[in-house]
């Protein structure tokens, strides 16, 4: 079952991903938030309960939507819950979807928002950074404190891994703890600025480090002050299309030469087929045609009115 080598990178994370966004010209992270109500038709309805036939139902789902952006894009973000969900089949399935996307050539960062303390976050480290799942990075909830982030920080230095780690997040009701303001700065900013801390001093000589951040594509002026105020951190930025996020307001995320940034889109483009405009003319067996159709709608779009314009010479 296990997906991971457990192998360490020759080189950093976020050199592996700024090649791996050059290569394919986009910072386009396409989600895998595989939903049994929202599958093609044609995968059939897998009854809901019998979890053994929900997970073969999202394994193959995952890979085929693989096949058709892996050579669009240059990461995937599988959704951890929706796996783990439907218990130990939706591991298994976990495990086979990563193993897919490496195989086509992607980069893997598991959305787990995982966070805890002392041995704790060292065996939630280990296993997704280092151990069996051996992702390319791992989203990670800083709440806790400092100490909390710090064995996830070792553990991606050890193996060439990264961490996104959350700050100010997309959904609405990031404003009721993370806008707080406390000794004149809000709650976000004091965690950007831990952030950035890492960031800078797991960057040794590069320009980026192996510590980024999680900011919102719905809050586009916190997104042009971060950017400003985190030089060294990569940016992952979620709430593209379906959450409301526009091209223009994902702008600020990026430097001028179009890295620096991650835009994410899972339902807009993997669930293309239920979009009337991705799915004209098309059969129910062409639902990867408007999988197609909706990531190159996003990444023309990024390449319209964002800096990742850069990219693509």
């Amino acid at each position: 079952m296990p997906a991971g080598q457990h192998e360490r990178h020759t080189e950093p994370f976020a050199v592996r991903l700024a090649a791996a966004i050059r290569s394919r010209r986009t910072p386009a992270c396409v989600g895998l938030d595989p939903r049994r109500e929202s599958l093609p038709t044609v995968l059939g309805a897998a009854d809901a309960r019998d979890p053994a036939a929900i997970a073969a139902c999202f394994a193959r789902f995952c890979r085929e939507v693989i096949d058709v952006v892996a050579p669009l894009v240059p990461i995937v973000k599988p959704q951890l819950a929706c796996f783990e969900a439907i218990g130990p089949h939706g591991m298994t399935a976990l495990a086979d979807v990563i193993t897919h996307a490496r195989s086509q050539g992607l980069l893997v960062l598991a959305d787990g928002k995982r966070g805890d303390i002392g041995s704790t976050a060292e065996a939630y480290a280990e296993g997704w950074l280092a151990g069996p799942w051996a992702c390319d990075a791992l989203t990670v909830n800083p709440y806790l404190g400092n100490d909390s982030i710090e064995p996830f920080v070792r553990s991606a230095e050890a193996r060439g891994a990264g961490i996104f780690v959350l700050v100010k997040t997309s959904n609405p009701g990031s404003k009721d703890f993370q806008d707080l303001v406390c000794e004149g700065r809000t709650n976000f900013e004091h965690v950007a600025a831990g952030v950035e801390s890492l960031a800078a001093r797991t960057a040794g000589t590069g320009r980026y480090g192996a510590v980024g951040a999680v900011v919102g594509a719905t809050w586009p002026k916190q997104l042009d002050d971060l950017r400003a105020t985190m030089p060294h951190t990569w940016l992952l930025v979620p709430g593209f299309g379906r959450q409301g996020g526009r091209a223009s307001d994902v702008r600020g995320a990026f430097h001028a030469d179009g890295l620096g940034a991650l835009i994410v889109s899972a339902r807009d483009v993997i669930f293309a087929h239920a979009r009337p405009e991705m799915n004209s003319g098309l059969a129910d067996h062409q639902w990867q045609t408007a999988v197609d159709r909706a990531c190159h709608d996003m990444l023309d779009r990024l390449a319209a009115d964002t800096p990742a314009a850069a990219l693509r010479g």
